[in-house]
């Protein structure tokens, strides 16, 4: 924005000081001359012994005598109040320049820079510690862009390279079945139209673009296992629902896919026979929980912290049915934020995981 040049605030805050010490001097010197003319009386001739004396200056001698020290009092304090206020403003105002310097760094793309100003807490370290923590979460989150960014090419790539060795090989070997050729094109093309879909779900899911109703986390968390109930049973699952009723706020439609996204996660990354979920929801002061559990392989805690990371699966990056296109737990940490609630993975102690839901609670 282009602003007219005015004053500096050093300046403003000198002129200010020097004012402020100036009107205060002039007001004790008026302090002072009230007090002395309660006590000198006015000049007067008097006779002692036949003798003309005169005892008292009177209040027109004292002002002679007062004025030209006031005076010379006042040009000090002018003077003193400028150079010492010139000089405290910026003592004052350094700091401000430090973060305008980390401002105007930023804005030409330098999220790594710090202010960090030291010493004890005061208005000016409260807001140079609230811009590095502003810094820190925008650098985090414009590395996260970009990593995703390159994984999303990669994965819409990967089919598409595919497709086009498949084609390669169908021209030019003739005795190759039609039939397979579809077969194969018609999977590589039903997982790029997943994966787009998926893209499209996280891209709205973190607009907030949705109007939020009142509805019963507990019949949706009940909604999603059966319509997964097959998929269970194909993997030799078995599910377990329980809970009351849990008023949330928010779209149904996207708390609904949130949950498959966790329920299908717990049934695909299972124990290969004799797996089980359970999805639980409850009532707390101020907040509803879905809890969504379930047995598997042992994780670590450094793995779990990756989880929610688009295109991760697991412990490794592959291209499987079971694996999906990796952006479950993505875009279910994005309708949970979305909605203004919080993710907490746990890895289970006996292998598998255990994924804590915490949402607003709806009023009456």
């Amino acid at each position: 924005m282009d602003r007219t040049p005015g004053w500096s605030v050093r300046l403003k805050l000198t002129l200010s000081y020097a004012g402020f010490l100036v009107i205060a001097g002039g007001l004790l010197l008026g302090a002072v001359w009230v007090f002395l003319l309660r006590y000198v009386p006015r000049g007067k001739t008097v006779l002692v012994h036949g003798t003309s004396v005169f005892i008292s200056p009177g209040r027109s001698g004292l002002l002679r005598d007062f004025a030209p020290a006031a005076t010379i009092l006042g040009v000090f304090l002018l003077v003193f109040g400028l150079l010492g206020g010139w000089l405290l403003a910026g003592r004052m105002l350094a700091p401000l320049a430090r973060i305008t310097d980390a401002t105007r760094a930023a804005g030409t793309g330098s999220l790594s820079h710090r202010i960090a100003l030291p010493g004890r807490r005061d208005e000016f370290r409260d807001l140079a510690d609230a811009f590095d923590a502003m810094l820190s979460r925008l650098e985090a989150h414009v590395a996260e862009q970009k990593r995703f960014a390159a994984n999303a090419s990669h994965e819409l790539r990967t089919p598409l390279a595919i497709t086009q060795t498949l084609l390669d090989v169908a021209r030019n070997d003739p005795n190759l079945e039609d039939s397979q050729l579809v077969d194969r094109l018609h999977h590589l093309n039903t997982r790029a139209i997943d994966l787009t879909e998926a893209l499209l779900l996280l891209g709205r899911s973190d607009q907030k673009s949705f109007t939020p109703e009142h509805v019963d986390l507990s019949l949706i968390a009940e909604g999603a296992t059966e319509m997964l109930l097959p998929l269970a049973e194909e993997h030799g699952v078995t599910i377990e629902t329980s809970g009351e009723i849990t008023p949330a706020l928010g779209s149904e439609a996207l708390l609904l896919q949130m949950t498959m996204n966790l329920v299908h996660n717990a049934i695909v990354h299972n124990l290969p026979v004799h797996g089980s979920v359970c999805v639980t929801t409850s009532v707390h002061p101020g907040s509803v929980v879905l809890t969504v559990e379930n047995t598997g392989e042992n994780l670590t805690p450094q793995v779990v912290a990756t989880l929610t990371e688009p295109f991760r699966r697991g412990t490794e990056r592959i291209h499987t049915d079971r694996g999906g296109v990796g952006l479950g737990l993505a875009i279910v940490k994005s309708i949970i934020q979305a909605h203004d609630g919080t993710l907490t993975l746990t890895p289970r102690p006996t292998g598998g995981l255990c994924v804590r839901v915490q949402l607003p609670a709806s009023g009456p």
